[in-house]
C-alpha cells in the first residue's frame, strides 16, 4: 500500500502494541475493509462483509492452497503461524465451515487490537499468544490437515522458523497428505527462497511454489508461496488458478523446481538466517 492511498483512506486507528506501532487503515473502496500495517508494513487486509474478498496477491495463493487440499467445503484442520488480521482464517471460516481452526500469534497487544477492532465471531477461530515453533512443537501427531507459515518480524521472517528442523516439525504434526505452505519473501537472486525450498525438498516428497513470472525473474522483490506434502500435490490445478489471478503467478514444481534450487545449502538451526529486508516503501516498510 501506498502512502498516498494511506491519505485517502476513510479511517485510521493507531495503537502500541506489544512489538511496535499497529495501525488500521480503512480501505476507501470497501465500507468494512481493513489493513493492517505495523510499524509502517503491511500485514494483512480484511473486509469484514466479505471475508473472501483476498486483496493481498500472496493470500490469494494461500487461499488457493487451502482451496485444494480437501475436497470443497469439507472442515480443515489448519494452523497458522502467524495472526495478522487473520486474512485467511476467515477466509477458511467462510469457505469451509466448522473447520477448526488455532491462529498464532506472538503479539499479545496486537491480539486484543484485532480482537476487539475487527472480530472473528462464530467463526471457530482460536487465537494463541505464543512463539510459533514453540506452539508448533506442542502440536500432536498428525494433527492438522493445513499449515500455514506467514511470521513476520517487523519485515522478516525469524531465523528459527527458516531451518529444516523447523521444517521437520511442521511435518510431524501434519496428518498423512496434509499440506504445509509457507509464505516466503525475498527479491534478486532469491538466494534465501532457494534455501527454504531446499528445506522443505529435504523434509517433503512433493514441493511447489507459487509466484509472479518478474519475481522469479529476479526483477522485483515480492512474496513466494512454497506449497509442500507427503503426497502429490495438484499442481496442474494450482497453476490453472493462479494464472487466473489479477496478477498472474507461474508454479514451478518437478525439474523446473530442482533446478531452481540446485546448490541451495539447507538451512539448519546453528545457522539459519531471517528472511532479507524488503527495500523501503515495500510492504508500505518507511526508509530507514
Amino acid at each position: 500500500m501506498q502512502r498516498r492511498e494511506l491519505r485517502m483512506a476513510r479511517a485510521v486507528v493507531t495503537a502500541e502494541v506489544d512489538h511496535g506501532r499497529a495501525e488500521l487503515i480503512g480501505d476507501p473502496d470497501r465500507p468494512q475493509g481493513w489493513t493492517l500495517l505495523l510499524d509502517g508494513t503491511a500485514q494483512s487486509h480484511v473486509d469484514l462483509d466479505d471475508p473472501t474478498h483476498l486483496e493481498f496477491e500472496y493470500v490469494r495463493r494461500l487461499a488457493h492452497v487451502a482451496d485444494l487440499a480437501a475436497p470443497p467445503t469439507a472442515p480443515l484442520r489448519t494452523l497458522h503461524l502467524g495472526g495478522g488480521a487473520w486474512t485467511l482464517a476467515r477466509y477458511v471460516a467462510a469457505t469451509r465451515p466448522r473447520s477448526p481452526q488455532r491462529v498464532v500469534e506472538l503479539d499479545a497487544g496486537l491480539v486484543e487490537l484485532v480482537s476487539s477492532r475487527l472480530p472473528a465471531d462464530d467463526t471457530g477461530i482460536e487465537i494463541t499468544v505464543g512463539d510459533a515453533r514453540a506452539a508448533l512443537a506442542g502440536m500432536p501427531t498428525g494433527s492438522v490437515d493445513l499449515l500455514v507459515l506467514d511470521v513476520f518480524a517487523g519485515a522478516r521472517t525469524p531465523a528459527h522458523l527458516t531451518s529444516v528442523e523447523f521444517v521437520r516439525t511442521a511435518a510431524a504434526a501434519l496428518a498423512g497428505g496434509g499440506v504445509y505452505a509457507a509464505n516466503v519473501a525475498d527479491g534478486g537472486s532469491l538466494s534465501f527462497a532457494r534455501t527454504q525450498v531446499a528445506a522443505a525438498a529435504a523434509v517433503f516428497a512433493d514441493v511447489a511454489v507459487l509466484a509472479v513470472p518478474q519475481l522469479l525473474h529476479g526483477r522485483r522483490f515480492g512474496n513466494i508461496v512454497l506449497v509442500a506434502s507427503a503426497r502429490p500435490l495438484p499442481v496442474g490445478e494450482l497453476a490453472r488458478r493462479a494464472a487466473g489471478d489479477p496478477f498472474p503467478a507461474r508454479v514451478l514444481a518437478g525439474p523446473e523446481l530442482r533446478r531452481f534450487a540446485r546448490g541451495a545449502a539447507v538451512p539448519v538451526d546453528a545457522a539459519a538466517t531471517p528472511s532479507p529486508l524488503p527495500p523501503p516503501g515495500f510492504f508500505g516498510r518507511p526508509a530507514d
